[in-house]
């Protein structure tokens, strides 16, 4: 979708203007003798700005203009040139014409029709920056017209005439705009206090007091709740209208992006074709400035380690030119950008390898490890699989950095999948804006804390009969189709059992239990909580610097009673619960011994990452070898290459090929007729389990009413 460039074209001649102004003022100062050599910097970034933003809104006369300019300036800051009348009035005659040119567009930004470049200033400029090498150079100056216009090339438009200026924007300093936005922020912080307000005065009303007051206080508290939503929507308006106002286009980041990739590409010797996709979409100031840095670290990755060299891609049956993508796309209150390549994939044993010799993990573990966990390895700081030490690679950093900036100061996620021969896509998801954001206020073991709403996809009620046991102190919930880990928030975060006033809070068993369900990427987690407090758009605020190192905690938030709530990281959490599952399962070890299942291969096959990994745990924890799959059609192909298994787990719903459609395909294969099949599925009505037994399944097993010594025992049993 080609980009309109009116509103960034008017930006353009606002912040030109100032520039112009600025060295306007600045060459007045060069000729009162002030040669400060940060005077003719700041002159020179400010002709480099121009420059710039007139070739990103394809204005190519200014840009030619302000590079001669920038040139002369060049050659006045390392002194080649010294200052002199010659050369201020070259510099006043580019200022002049770049002014005239400006405020052409500003007379016709929707189509900005500008004249060739005058070849003659251009020639003006180049002898002042070359110095008076010859007498033909001076004349060219003595000869210049007095009022600094020099003439038009022939063919060239005419100049617009002299005019009044108004525009309708103004330009406005970032930290002048910040200030507002945090200024924001308390305004939003005072408004939580009005709706506590609101709770007070409910309270009050159900209270016990005499007719007359109980009527005063039901008019005062229909007015004031009047009043709140009254205020609730003018700020929601103030907020959208101040955040528009810092809002830039990923165009900015993206635009250089190109010329990034061509340039690296030939430091490497290698083709490379970059395309770039969505860089109309706006974001907040505060993260484009962010993003930066992380986009710059993944697209050298992708030349350097994702794409191979021209022989290699030959030798794999690909064109010489690899294939680079930079793309975003927005989804409500947030931006996914998509960097993929074309190349090897990532090298999932290179990794173990490496882990394994710095002794990050042990080799029994990486044997171990899912593909989702070998990659977070690169995350790791100073983890690098590159042999040799480069500009680009080797050293171990960066792909930390990336993380570090995505998830924990942008509030986002990163994700990565990959596949071997064919390439590696970085997702990134971030928020439009981290001014304002919409946070679940939950209470546990008496204290409350916080999650940003990105990360919830549930809040729900069970019983506690509701509850499955997966393995020794472990249990799991099914929802939507799918295992999903159960823990208590206060087990997994250590928060004491006393209440704040100091009494022990009792569970309410009759109600149930109270999950909130966190996800991240495709993984998720059911929390066990006390109490859900409120939901609503808070301001977040950073934690001091010297409590920053507690990744745990994304920031924290002022409630309308003026507590400080912590407001904690999903990711961190759902981390947290991996090395929990893998230390019970490492716990477990010695079961694998006594029940002598070592040689024993087991496939599952389902399409949730929370059911396959938790099947894949007890199996484990039980001395089976295990591998996974995410639908039929992927078991059938990791069949075809794999050594025959001994026993197949599947889910029924799955894309690609179900459960039952896979069921029937091996019973056709000599291989598989005989070999023992588990359908494990939330389907529980009879003509599901017919269609099962139907298409050739040993058991049929209703996810609702899993017991992990019953899967267990029916293996056995199947495998005599």
């Amino acid at each position: 979708m080609a980009i309109d460039l009116t509103k960034f074209i008017l930006r353009f001649v606002d912040e030109a203007r100032d520039h112009l102004g600025k060295m306007a003022t600045g060459i007045a100062a060069l000729e009162q003798g002030n040669d400060d050599a940060e005077l003719i910097n700041s002159l020179f970034r400010s002709a480099h700005t121009i420059k710039g933003s007139a070739r990103m809104v394809k204005l190519l006369t200014i840009a030619e203009t302000a590079h001669g300019v920038e040139d002369l300036l060049s050659a006045l800051r390392d002194g080649k040139v010294q200052f002199s009348s010659t050369v201020s009035q070259a510099l006043y005659r580019g200022i002049d014409a770049i002014t005239r040119l400006v405020d052409q567009v500003a007379a016709q930004p929707e189509n900005p029709a500008l004249p060739e470049v005058d070849q003659q200033l251009c020639a003006i400029l180049a002898t002042a920056t070359t110095g008076p090498a010859s007498a033909g150079a001076q004349s060219v100056n003595a000869s210049a017209p007095t009022d600094l216009h020099p003439a038009a090339s022939p063919g060239v438009a005419p100049t617009v005439p002299p005019q009044v200026k108004t525009a309708d924007t103004v330009r406005v300093k970032l930290s002048k705009l910040n200030e507002l936005i945090k200024l924001m922020g308390e305004v939003v912080s005072s408004h939580f206090c009005m709706r506590q307000r609101q709770r007070d005065l409910h309270e009050l009303l159900i209270s016990d007091n005499n007719d007359n007051l109980r009527r005063a206080l039901t008019l005062f508290e229909k007015q004031f709740n009047d009043d709140v939503q009254a205020q609730n929507l003018l700020m929601d308006e103030l907020h959208d209208r101040i955040l528009v106002m810092r809002m830039l286009p990923l165009a900015i980041i993206f635009d250089s992006a190109g010329q990034l990739v061509r340039e690296q590409a030939r430091t490497l010797g290698k083709q490379v074709e970059c395309v770039i996709s969505g860089g109309e979409i706006e974001l907040d100031r505060q993260i484009i400035d962010q993003l930066a840095d992380p986009l710059i670290h993944l697209l050298r990755n992708a030349i350097d380690h994702g794409l191979e060299s021209a022989q290699q891609r030959a030798e794999a049956g690909k064109t010489a030119i690899g294939h680079i993508t930079l793309s975003a796309s927005q989804d409500g209150g947030w931006v996914t950008i998509e960097i993929s390549d074309d190349g090897a994939g990532i090298d999932l044993d290179r990794i173990r390898e490496k882990a394994v010799a710095k002794g990050i993990i042990t080799q029994e573990v990486a044997n171990s490890l899912a593909q989702a966990d070998i990659i977070d390895l690169i995350f790791l700081p100073g983890f690098s699989t590159s042999s040799i030490i480069t500009e680009m690679s080797g050293r171990g950093v960066g792909m930390d950095v990336v993380k570090n900036c995505v998830i924990g100061d942008l509030q986002g996620t990163i994700s990565v999948n990959t596949r071997p021969g064919h390439g590696t896509t970085f997702m990134l998801r971030v928020p439009l804006s981290l001014a304002v954001m919409r946070i679940l206020l939950v209470e546990v073991n008496g204290f409350p804390c916080g999650f940003t709403a990105q990360h919830i996809v549930n809040l729900v009620r069970v019983p506690q009969a509701a509850l499955v046991s997966i393995t020794a102190g472990r249990d799991a919930v099914v929802i939507d189709n799918e295992f999903v880990p159960v823990l208590a928030l206060a087990e997994l975060v250590n928060i004491p059992a006393a209440c704040a006033d100091g009494q022990k809070r009792e569970p309410c068993s009759s109600a149930g239990l109270l999950l909130v369900v966190l996800q991240v990427d495709s993984e998720k987690m059911a929390l066990i909580i006390d109490e859900l407090l409120d939901e609503c758009d808070m301001v977040i605020k950073q934690l001091p610097q010297h409590l920053r190192y507690n990744t745990l905690i994304a920031g924290m938030v002022i409630t309308g009673k003026r507590e400080l709530v912590n407001v904690l990281h999903a990711p961190v959490l759902l981390e947290m619960s991996r090395r929990l599952r893998r230390s019970s399962v490492g716990e477990d070890n010695q079961q694998k011994q006594d029940d002598g299942n070592t040689n024993i291969n087991i496939l599952v096959v389902d399409d949730s990452l929370n059911t396959r990994e938790i099947e894949k745990d007890l199996l484990e924890t039980y001395g089976y070898q295990v591998s996974l799959a995410e639908d039929g059609l992927d078991a059938l192909q990791i069949i075809e290459r794999s050594a025959t298994f001994d026993a197949i787990l599947t889910d029924v719903e799955m894309p690609n090929m179900d459960g039952f459609t896979l069921t029937e395909r091996l019973r056709a294969d000599d291989r598989y007729r005989h070999t023992p099949i588990i359908i494990i599925t939330s389907r529980e009505r009879e003509e599901d389990k017919r269609r099962g037994i139907q298409v050739g399944a040993d058991a049929y097993i209703v996810k609702s009413d899993f017991e992990h010594t019953g899967l267990v025992d029916t293996l056995r049993a199947l495998l005599g």
